[in-house]
């Protein structure tokens, strides 16, 4: 597991693999989500996020500039 990084696109209510792999890097964090446990991203900026930690964060500094 968490062997090849995946191409995703994300969906409002899914997400579409582009090209296979296991995992996709949080764009806040840098963790590694394998894709089993991938539950939060940001449709419009193509981002995914480790939890609801990270989404949060990322909203709130977004909404401060």
């Amino acid at each position: 597991m968490n062997r090849k990084l995946a191409k995703i696109k994300y969906l409002p209510n899914n997400f579409k693999i582009i090209e296979q792999g296991d995992y996709v890097i949080c764009a806040v964090s840098g963790k590694k989500i394998s894709l089993e446990n991938l539950n939060y991203w940001n449709v419009d900026l193509q981002e995914p996020y480790y939890s609801y930690v990270e989404a949060s964060k990322k909203k709130e500094d977004s909404e401060g500039k």
